[in-house]
């Protein structure tokens, strides 16, 4: 399916491997993310970043039976393990946007920095180290616009990652340990 042939629907979306049917959850968590399009559209909401999104997720997440990020406080944060230490004890833990511990899924939602700052890659590796991850929900703005120079630049944020995407799934050379992987531009 071409990009702009999806433009049509909301949110876009795409689950790796692309020979996989997308678990069910899939559905609920697009649904979320529909639910909330008036609030969080990034081709026609401005001034959006990760933390606004999020915040307009979590009422949905939370009711599907997410842990999610509500604040920069420590108490407010979802924190998950990668290492064990003494007695058992998490030693080094990753901070996460949204975590459903039963699916396995860990959810990180990424503005501008997602579209050039490689903050997809960044969010590739920490999940792949958390303990009991089976699936990452990556969220990326659709259309990521800024001011360079004076003009108005635009980034098509999730086709940039698809693209990424694309090439790690096919190359066979960087072996992700999901089960699965959902891109959705918001």
């Amino acid at each position: 399916m071409q990009y702009a042939q999806m433009a049509t629907d909301y949110p876009l979306w795409v689950y790796y491997p692309n020979h996989s049917t997308p678990p069910d959850w899939v559905e609920t968590f697009i649904g979320i993310v529909r639910d909330q399009r008036d609030a969080i559209d990034s081709t026609v909401v401005n001034a959006l970043n990760s933390d606004k999104v999020l915040a307009h997720l979590a009422p949905g997440l939370a009711a599907a039976g997410y842990s999610v990020e509500t604040g920069k406080k420590t108490t407010e944060k979802v924190k998950r393990p990668v290492l064990y230490g003494d007695q058992g004890k998490a030693r080094v833990t990753y901070e996460v946007d949204a975590a459903h511990d039963v699916l396995g899924v860990v959810v990180e939602v990424e503005a501008g920095r997602g579209a050039r700052g490689n903050a997809i890659y960044r969010d590739l590796i920490r999940a792949s180290l958390v303990v009991n991850v089976r699936f990452l929900a990556l969220g990326v703005m659709t259309e990521y616009r800024h001011l360079s120079k004076g003009k108005q630049q635009y980034v098509k944020s999730f086709h940039e990652a698809r693209e990424q995407l694309d090439a790690i799934y096919a190359s066979g050379q960087l072996v992700l340990p999901f089960q699965g992987l959902l891109l959705f531009g918001y």
